[in-house]
């Protein structure tokens, strides 16, 4: 239903931007919309379309909201906003100085570029 009335209100823009009738028919069509969105009963639809999706959008709130509680990923986002967020260097890969004053790339590489470890094995 409503992509048909998208598909009219598509055709009669169209229909607006293309005629070769004129200002003249151009009134016309535009008064026959607003007469027809102004009319009471396209308002009283209107509006109880509102409250119905404001009410779906409510509810679907609601149920998110309960199923995030109840799961495992829910428990996990819970949990994760009472930990501190981490620091620079603190395995997160951001550049720390060392005791020497000599800066660090805050991974594990020999300093050669090549990627070697430091970790024996």
């Amino acid at each position: 239903m409503r992509g048909k009335l998208w598909f009219a209100v598509g055709a009669a823009a169209g229909y607006v931007l293309g005629s070769r009738a004129g200002r003249e028919k151009y009134e016309q069509i535009a008064l026959t919309a607003r007469k027809f969105w102004d009319h009471p009963s396209v308002q009283e639809a209107a509006g109880v379309v509102q409250a119905q999706a404001t009410r779906l959008y409510e509810e679907g709130k609601g149920t998110v909201n309960d199923k995030l509680t109840h799961s495992k990923l829910g428990e996990k986002l819970s949990h994760g906003a009472d930990k501190p967020l981490a620091t620079a260097g603190s395995r997160s890969g951001g550049s720390t100085t060392s005791t020497t004053g000599a800066p660090s790339t805050g991974n594990r590489s020999s300093g050669t570029g090549i990627g070697t470890s430091n970790n024996p094995r």
